[in-house]
């Protein structure tokens, strides 16, 4: 089963989020629902079934204090063919990222090639052109100091997703308090 390690969004935080999306929309940017816009610290990828309880177990000896979060800023991955525009973070993910790393890869998940950015993926591209880069730069432009707010990370999950044709079910596996 495809799965991923993250931080949710507190619900108040993901309705001015599908406020902004509607503001930022446009031909060829495909959204992403409000209520799944999450933070993910760790791709997992196919994880055989028999191995979850391995997983969840490595998890949940992850020891991290709860931390503050502010929400602020708005940019796009990669500069040049953007793909992805997101939600910025400041918070003490970084920490978070390298103990639930730490705790992986005695089972064997590597360490991530690209590192990690805290990020919240708002929108993906569906076919990168440069005039889409010209708009998504105009409208990223009039986003990129905005400011949703701030809340205290104080739990993180092991999540399923499912892909279908409809967009990504995501389903909690398991919750690990901090």
């Amino acid at each position: 089963m495809r799965c991923f390690v993250a931080v949710e969004l507190p619900g108040p935080m993901r309705e001015e989020i599908g406020r902004l999306q509607t503001r930022i929309a446009t031909d060829g940017l495909r959204l992403v629902k409000p209520e799944l816009v999450h933070v993910t610290i760790k791709f997992l990828g196919d994880v055989p079934e028999e191995n979850v309880g391995a997983v969840t177990e490595a998890l949940g000896k992850v020891t991290f204090a709860p931390f503050p979060v502010r929400v602020k800023g708005m940019g796009a991955f990669p500069g040049r063919a953007v793909r992805v525009v997101w939600l910025g973070l400041a918070g003490n993910f970084l920490e978070l990222y390298r103990k639930v790393e730490q705790a992986l890869q005695p089972l064997g998940y590597a360490p991530e090639a690209r590192g990690f950015s805290p990020h919240a993926t708002l929108a993906r591209v569906a076919r990168p052109n440069e005039e889409m880069n010209r708009r998504l730069g105009e409208r990223i432009a009039d986003f990129s100091s905005s400011d949703l707010g701030s809340f205290t990370v104080d739990r993180f999950y092991l999540k399923k997703s499912t892909l279908t044709p409809g967009g990504p079910i995501y389903e909690d596996l398991a919750g690990f308090p901090l």
